[in-house]
């Protein structure tokens, strides 16, 4: 493999992302403003989070298709709680620590499920979570009826509006999120272990690695966090629409993945590379609006930059 290939493979991501803002510094009026980077850090958290679940999960092989629904479920399950619609709760404080854990929790179930049909029936991971990707968007708009959830609740609000230090709360979340994420796969057991499933399942089983404990850990966690991504989003809205919160979040997410450049046939992931290629495909589709390109050509440029990741990668696999 040529020596620029693999600096490509090993940097792209970043360097596009340097010219992505130098670009902007010229040519984009009021880029280099604190309420142009409070933005675009606001849209793409969600991104980051649900794409940290979905780099675990594909680094042992697998999939999820399932995460738009999982963030539909919690979104529209948090307000029935913190506004007692399911039962009286008399302390909106207790109401909206209940309406942030239950859900959470309730999407990480919903991911343990996925790992069940996984594990247990062996059908590919595309295909046990299309199940939840089609039934838990229905789940969802059941639970709600299909009406809008609004709501005014400072408390809960605050998960995406509140700031520490000047900074939007929901930003804290995803760098704590990618910090854990980054450093147990770096440097823990089971981030070997997550790796070795991908690499080889058959050797990694072989060799005494839990192989099912382990995707029912990153089948979980992806659940969880798409339970966080979800109530990030409905706090952001001030209101819960089953039929659109997390709508295509799963291709958001595998987009980032994969051009951050974890391999798809897994065995090698990076949490930060997955956090750099969330920012380059919101800088991208950023770049184009606010220089007067329809929205639609970012989908476009999208798409170019996934097939160009998975070029580079079967270089390096050829």
């Amino acid at each position: 493999m040529p020596d620029r290939t693999k600096l490509l493979q090993r940097y792209g991501v970043l360097a596009a992302l340097i010219l992505l803002i130098i670009f902007n510094l010229i040519v984009t009026p009021n880029f280099a403003t604190l309420q142009t980077l409070s933005v675009n850090l606001t849209q793409v958290c969600t991104i980051v989070i649900v794409g940290t679940g979905m780099t675990l999960v594909i680094a042992t092989g697998g999939i999820d298709l399932s995460v738009g629904s999982l963030m539909a479920i919690a979104g529209a399950l948090s307000p029935m709680i913190f506004m007692s619609t399911l039962f009286p709760i008399s302390n909106i404080y207790l109401a909206v620590a209940l309406g942030i854990a239950i859900p959470i929790v309730v999407a990480g179930i919903f991911g343990l499920f996925n790992a069940w049909l996984i594990t247990r029936f062996s059908i590919q991971p595309i295909v046990a979570t299309l199940v939840l990707f089609i039934a838990g968007r229905g789940i969802a708009q059941v639970s709600t009826n299909g009406n809008l959830q609004v709501f005014v609740v400072p408390q809960f609000q605050a998960v995406a509006l509140g700031r520490v230090l000047g900074i939007p709360f929901q930003v804290w979340i995803m760098l704590a999120v990618v910090i854990v994420a980054a450093f147990v796969l770096r440097r823990t057991v089971l981030g070997r272990q997550i790796l070795a499933v991908g690499g080889n399942e058959v050797a990694a089983r072989l060799t005494g690695v839990p192989v099912a404990r382990v995707k029912y850990f990153v089948y979980g966690i992806c659940g969880l966090l798409s339970g966080i991504a979800g109530l990030i989003v409905i706090a952001m809205n001030s209101a819960a629409d089953a039929n659109l919160v997390g709508q295509g979040m799963e291709l958001d997410a595998i987009a980032a993945v994969v051009v951050g450049g974890t391999l798809l046939t897994g065995g090698r992931a990076t949490i930060i590379g997955t956090l750099l290629g969330a920012l380059v495909i919101q800088l991208v589709r950023y770049s184009l609006l606010a220089n007067g390109v329809p929205d639609a050509a970012a989908l476009v440029v999208k798409a170019g930059l996934i097939v160009l990741a998975v070029w580079l990668q079967r270089q390096e696999q050829a």
